[in-house]
């Protein structure tokens, strides 16, 4: 058994551990809500976007409106954005979103290379030996369309040039602050599936409506709109699946160390058991020796006599 001395040296260290996780608790709530507010920000935005581009996509000639909307019959080169983060203590939530990437492409027909959003997500894919084509980490931590556009230009450009036929999209969609569920979503070349009963493209909110699809007249021309709009789109993907996987990020945190600092309050309060118990058994084992001593010293004083 140890000491009291080694016991209170171990219970001052989970103390302090506790305070420890208990702040990073409250700065990862405070900045979960700020995350949630900024993706709630660029909902309105992107809806609308999502409605015009998929209203211009089902003119006739579809392939020919953009490259980026043009089908590739033969797909030699598949391109992954990983979004993860930089920072630790955030639980499964690296683990969980690397192996749902992992499941979906390792037995990929075609070679499939990475651009990686996050140091943690890079050193994770370095340990598989993948190949990683970009890194980017080390983002702000309220990232600004601005700061994730360049992620966007990447994925573009492999695909405009041909090094890349397929681009997919992998990150953390957060649900709520108990339950963030891994992502995959098909960058390029944009797709529009619909939900069967309202219309909507699937995983945005969407306005709902009835009736005919309305007509549009557009100024400038549809085709330098649509040359504005689909990168542009492209690129608000990538920056809402950045905004999502950070708030995820931070919601797995707090959770993480929410449980971090419940289970060193129940190991403190084992150890305080276990330092009471050997601080007693200590003070029963003087009491005994000072008992026999005394009896000892009795004896003696009686033989003397």
């Amino acid at each position: 058994m140890a000491s009291a001395r080694e016991m209170r040296l171990r219970m001052r260290s989970v103390r302090n551990i506790a305070q420890v996780t208990r702040a990073l608790q409250a700065v990862s709530a405070s900045r979960v809500r700020k995350a949630e507010a900024l993706v709630r920000a660029t909902r309105p935005y992107a809806d609308k976007a999502w409605q015009v581009l998929r209203h211009l996509s089902r003119q006739p000639a579809r392939d020919y409106l953009h490259p980026l909307l043009t089908q590739r019959q033969q797909v030699n080169k598949i391109l992954v954005v990983l979004v993860t983060g930089d920072r630790g203590l955030a639980g499964a939530y690296y683990t969980n979103v690397l192996r749902f990437a992992m499941d979906h492409f390792s037995e990929a027909a075609a070679p499939v290379s990475y651009v990686v959003v996050g140091r943690k997500g890079r050193d994770l894919l370095a340990r598989q030996r993948v190949d990683i084509h970009a890194e980017f980490s080390h983002l702000p931590p309220e990232p600004t369309y601005a700061d994730t556009s360049a992620i966007g230009r990447v994925a573009i450009e492999e695909y405009l040039e041909g090094r890349a036929d397929q681009v997919f999209l992998v990150y953390t969609d957060f649900i709520n602050l108990l339950r963030q569920e891994p992502t995959m979503k098909k960058l390029l070349p944009l797709e529009f599936e619909e939900d069967a009963q309202e219309g909507l493209p699937t995983g945005l909110a969407a306005h709902q409506r009835r009736g005919p699809e309305p007509a549009y007249i557009y100024e400038p021309s549809a085709d330098e709109l649509i040359s504005a709009i689909v990168p542009r789109l492209t690129a608000l993907q990538v920056y809402e699946a950045v905004l999502e996987s950070l708030a995820s990020e931070h919601a797995a945190r707090m959770v993480a160390m929410r449980n971090a600092t419940e289970n060193a309050k129940e190991l403190a309060i084992a150890l305080q058991m276990e330092y009471n118990k050997a601080r007693q058994q200590a003070i029963t084992s003087e009491m005994l020796d000072i008992a026999g001593g005394a009896e000892a010293l009795r004896q003696a004083l009686g033989q003397g006599a």
